[in-house]
């Protein structure tokens, strides 16, 4: 949500951050509104501050014996005004709120402008794309020669976009998840939470995700959300508290899985496991001071970095552009790892600061230290930590070998009860 003051104070500001993302101005609009809410409010108060005098004097005529007639019909008048006046502050308010509700996050001043994925900014490659003295299989290939990954049978269950992990693969899903939770909590100091995967409306608003990406998210008969990611129940964990400063950062990881209907996604990446209906995903999220949530950022994005080079993958650092970035995000980090059954990049984690965006829907505060020190809103962030199927995509294309088996990278043999190769029925 934004800040309404700060849209009073710099109007042009605002529709600058707009115009970053590719929106047209709305600061007149907003303001507009502000200026008929403001009003109501002020003749509301107005009308409560007679009330009072009013209820003073009639007090004054029935103890003294006066007559209090013409005193109580201007009363009721009164109230019948305050009434209106509050309705009409209350219906403007309510405008106010979901107009902003609908306006992205402005993009951080070092975001780089541009309409889309273009304009991203390379920040590092690291690690070297794997050769092969063979043409490398895309991973669909590999699970089908495996015997292991089923498209055709989950569609049967479920329809498309879905699949059936077996045996060695199953498996593989498990550790690559408990690896990865094993770092963050024991390593990097985040706390393990295992949250709900159905939230409700208020949970889904407060990170931004409705309404504007209702159509990308499942909802139950009841009005429940099926969480498209980890994030939402996560970031929620603070909604309504005013925490004390000596409490930050809080750093929460859960592994579950994520539900997206994809609405957006017609046509791409139909083939494996790229883009699905239900992934599981290792999530980081953090709740940070203002000016600490920068550095954050950066440790959240080497958190989620370091999975990636234990796991001995090629990848590399963008900076998204204003025009590429999510809803609630006013600078993101995405990582790609190298597929070289695609021959490409791709991206396997979104490490975001969103600022005091989602904060400010959540109500989520931080009294800084000092007795007079006012609460302020938190700066949240998450990123994947990572996206466990497309981390297993990955091992499977850059550590497979000719005759059709793949490695388990060192890093996850512990987890697979030393097993150091997935062979066809393994």
């Amino acid at each position: 949500m934004h800040d309404l003051r700060a849209i009073r104070d710099n109007p042009e500001a605002f529709d600058r951050g707009l115009a970053r993302r590719g929106l047209p101005p709305r600061a007149e609009e907003v303001l507009a509104l502000d200026k008929d809410w403001r009003a109501a409010e002020t003749r509301a108060q107005e009308a409560q501050a007679t009330a009072n005098r009013l209820a003073r004097d009639i007090g004054i005529a029935k103890r003294t014996g006066g007559d209090a007639t013409e005193l109580m019909r201007q009363s009721g008048e009164n109230k019948a005004a305050e009434a209106e006046f509050a309705r009409k502050a209350a219906e403007v308010r309510t405008q106010i709120d979901e107009l902003l509700a609908t306006l992205p996050n402005l993009p951080a001043d070092d975001v780089p402008d541009g309409p889309d994925e273009t304009a991203n900014v390379l920040q590092r490659t690291v690690g070297q794309p794997r050769q092969f003295n063979f043409a490398p299989r895309p991973h669909e290939a590999i699970g089908d020669k495996l015997g292991m990954m089923d498209f055709a049978r989950a569609a049967k269950l479920s329809g498309s976009r879905f699949v059936v992990l077996r045996g060695a693969l199953a498996r593989l899903e498990r550790a690559i998840a408990q690896f990865m939770l094993d770092l963050h909590t024991r390593e990097f100091g985040y706390t393990e939470v295992a949250p709900p995967y159905l939230v409700r409306e208020e949970t889904a608003y407060g990170t931004g995700n409705l309404p504007k990406a209702a159509e990308d998210m499942f909802q139950t008969t009841n009005g429940m959300w099926l969480i498209p990611t980890a994030e939402m129940p996560l970031t929620n964990l603070v909604a309504g508290d005013i925490l004390d400063d000596k409490e930050l950062p809080l750093r929460f990881t859960a592994w579950t899985p994520c539900f997206r209907s994809e609405a957006g996604a017609a046509g791409r990446d139909t083939r494996g496991m790229i883009r699905v209906h239900q992934f599981p995903k290792v999530e980081l999220v953090s709740i940070a001071k203002p000016e600490e949530s920068a550095a954050e950022h950066a440790r959240m994005t080497a958190c989620a970095e370091e999975v990636l080079k234990r796991l001995g993958l090629a990848y590399r650092v963008m900076l998204l552009s204003s025009g590429d970035m999510g809803f609630a995000a006013q600078k993101t980090y995405d990582l790609e790892v190298w597929l070289p059954g695609q021959n490409a990049y791709r991206e396997i984690s979104s490490c975001s600061n969103c600022g005091a965006f989602q904060a400010r829907r959540m109500n989520a505060r931080y009294r800084p230290r000092g007795e007079k020190a006012r609460p302020g809103y938190v700066h949240t962030l998450n990123g994947s930590g990572l996206a466990v199927g497309r981390t297993m995509i990955a091992i499977l294309e850059n550590y497979q070998r000719h005759d059709g088996t793949v490695t388990i990278p060192p890093a996850l043999q512990p987890y697979m009860g030393g097993l150091e190769l997935i062979a066809p029925h393994g």
